[in-house]
């Protein structure tokens, strides 16, 4: 088997998981936070993230044969920094997210509201220690996100002119 051919096999996952994680965690955040959505943007992200690496693998074995002086060769550097740039991006997310979920990334001096007998009561103390629901978090967190969809439409863009203008790895013996 040819290891060009594996890129394009895993490509279309980091794409459809780290968007939809990402919306998700949007909606999260400025909308509605439902156990749905943050199990979404958790899981989601954490897959896309994954097969991100699995791709960047994959594309950087892909573009080891490939003629160093080809003219679509800043195309394909700029496809191949907005990956790695993701990768960081949402490893970033995923970490702060993780250190502060486990208890880690919380602030000693921070106290837990005590619970009142409300009817959202339940739904308060469900959002605590949550790092989607954290107000000091939220405007990075969007900014973050709404950066990471358009750095994955502009690599997936990028990587579209690669194949479908230059034929890089397009029938290939």
């Amino acid at each position: 088997m040819a290891l060009y051919l594996l890129h394009p096999a895993t490509v279309h996952f980091p794409i459809a998981f780290l968007i939809a994680a990402s919306l998700a965690g949007l909606a999260y955040i400025h909308w509605r936070p439902m156990d749905q959505l943050r199990i979404i943007t958790w899981w989601g992200m954490a897959a896309g993230w994954i097969a991100l690496i699995a791709a960047i693998i994959t594309g950087l074995i892909a573009q080891g044969p490939l003629p160093p002086d080809a003219p679509y060769r800043s195309v394909l550097n700029w496809h191949t920094t907005t990956g790695l740039i993701l990768g960081v991006l949402y490893g970033d997310v995923l970490y702060r997210g993780w250190l502060y979920n486990s208890g880690r990334g919380r602030r000693k001096s921070r106290s837990r509201i005590p619970v009142q007998k409300q009817k959202d009561a339940k739904a308060e103390v469900k959002d605590q220690g949550e790092f989607l629901a954290e107000p000091r978090q939220k405007w990075l967190l969007t900014v973050e996100l709404i950066l990471g969809i358009a750095i994955v439409f502009i690599s997936g863009w990028l990587g579209g002119e690669l194949v479908y203008t230059w034929g890089v790895n397009v029938n290939q013996p």
